[in-house]
Formats: structure tokens, C-alpha cells, sequence
């Protein structure tokens, strides 16, 4: 693991960190100089600014603002994308389309970039999705893809779901591959040294459903 801590959300639908989430981003965020926002939907660049500029203002409102923070969509050139990865202080995964964001990531060689960075790495839903190993996003297939591998889990994020087809869905990918379950406003942590979860976080397994242990916490670690 290179990054410096790495931060997996489901989500936040009151648009503010909650108190033991923004406890654990100030412990970590100590050099603030640079925030990088990575699209999920490329080509809404009214949206991701709209979207970029919410969330950076969820730090801002902890006392933790950015020098400068930028948006990666499809403005970004190749280039310039890896260079922003490689001098950022923090990069942020938004959610949307996490089969779209990861094309992104492989189209402007963002992927690698990230792999490599000793940032704190973040990522909220779909974001937090494609950092995992495995990434299934349903609305697409029922087949994982690999992800940024870095952690061993797959997520799925909102939990529990209006959609009673989804949670049968998950159960069929369940039979081959343990799913962690994430209620909004819930965060798993990773450092070299320790790995915590916050809030209500779920297993499915061969179908059947169990809180996250411990013990099952400490197994994702790669």
C-alpha cells in the first residue's frame, strides 16, 4: 500500500462529514495543498464543478480547505491528469457512473498514477466502488471487473436499497464473492498500521447477510 490512508464512503446524502469521519480526514490531512476531484460523469463539466465545489466545501467547513483543488473530467488532457495525481495532496473518487469513471481512469493513465500515489486516497460510492478489487456495478452487469485493487473487498454503497432488484442481484454475485453492504454516512479507513469502519457496514456472502467483523476488516487489507 503507497497511499497514505485510504477512505471508502457510501455516501452523504446531508452534504456535511460526519463527526468521526471529518476526525479521522484531519488526523491524516496535514498538508492541504492540493484536492483532486475525479469525474464519474466526464462529460457534465457544469455538473462536476457544481459537484466539486460541494465537496470541497464539506472540508472547508471542518477547517480543512485546500490551497487549490481542480475537477478531472473530460477538459483534462492525458497528460496534464497524470501530473495533477502525482502532485496532489489528496484525491477524491466521485460518485455517479463507476463504469464510466473507470474508463476514465484507464483512457488518461490516471490508473497507474493512482496505484503509485502516497496520497490520501478517497472515494464515495461509485469512487469508492472502483478502488476496491473487484467492482461490480449492476446496472451494467453481474460480472465483476477488477478495480484499482487497493483493498480486498468489493462494495456496494446506499444500503439498504429501495430496489428489491439489486439486493437480489448482489445475491447472485454473493455466490462467488463477499460484498461489503455500506450504509450512507459509513467510512472504512486503511493505513499500514490499522483498519477501521464508521457507521453501519454489512457482509453478504452465498446470499446470506451479517455485520462486518473485525477480523473480516483486517482480511481486505492487500
Amino acid at each position: 500500500m503507497n497511499a497514505q490512508l485510504l477512505g471508502f464512503f457510501s455516501g452523504f446524502p446531508t452534504h456535511h462529514f460526519t463527526d468521526r469521519i471529518a476526525d479521522v480526514l484531519k488526523e491524516e490531512l496535514n498538508v492541504r495543498d492540493s484536492l483532486v476531484f475525479i469525474s464519474c460523469q466526464p462529460e457534465n463539466s457544469a455538473q462536476n464543478d457544481e459537484d466539486a465545489e460541494g465537496m470541497h466545501e464539506m472540508f472547508a467547513e471542518r477547517n480543512m480547505s485546500f490551497a487549490k483543488h481542480c475537477v478531472m473530467d473530460n477538459r483534462t488532457s492525458a497528460v496534464h491528469a497524470v501530473r495533477r495525481i502525482r502532485e496532489a495532496s489528496c484525491i477524491f473518487l466521485m460518485g455517479g457512473n463507476a463504469t464510466l469513471q473507470f474508463r476514465f481512469l484507464c483512457e488518461t493513465g490516471m490508473l497507474d498514477a493512482i496505484r503509485r500515489s502516497s496520497a490520501v486516497l478517497l472515494g464515495v460510492s461509485a469512487g469508492a466502488m472502483n478502488m476496491g478489487k473487484h467492482v461490480v456495478d449492476l446496472y451494467e452487469s453481474l460480472t465483476p471487473y477488477e478495480g484499482l485493487g487497493l483493498a480486498d473487498l468489493t462494495i456496494k454503497a446506499h444500503y439498504p436499497f429501495e430496489e428489491e432488484t439489486l439486493l437480489q442481484s448482489l445475491k447472485q454475485v454473493s455466490m462467488e464473492l463477499p460484498v461489503c453492504l455500506m450504509e450512507d454516512e459509513s467510512a472504512i479507513f486503511v493505513k499500514k498500521e490499522r483498519i477501521l469502519q464508521i457507521g453501519r457496514i454489512y457482509r453478504m456472502f452465498k446470499g446470506e447477510i451479517a455485520p462486518l467483523t473485525q477480523e473480516q476488516l483486517e482480511q481486505m487489507r492487500i
